[in-house]
């Protein structure tokens, strides 16, 4: 991943949105990495593929819930136990 100190990029944004379009460019202050600036199309593609693990992931937890003989009336239940 390129890298780009952001007192370089205060000079002029046109190179980083360039580089940006290319690959993931990490902006670097004097602590180290501040961010990372990406095309919208692989933020967009990240994105999706975040949602897409997370519905992944409930859709399986939800199978594995009901094969143990979780119902809604018992999460109903389990969730309204305060003790």
């Amino acid at each position: 991943m390129k890298e780009i100190a952001v007192k370089d990029a205060e000079d002029g944004l046109r190179p980083l949105f360039d580089a940006a379009r290319k690959a993931p460019v990490r902006l670097a202050g004097e602590d180290g990495a501040v961010c990372v600036a990406m095309s919208l199309e692989q933020y967009e593609r990240l994105r999706r593929a975040a949602w897409d693990r997370l519905a992944e992931t409930m859709d399986a937890m939800s199978k594995e819930a009901a094969a143990n003989g979780l119902t809604e009336a018992k999460l109903e239940a389990l969730l309204a136990d305060e003790s």
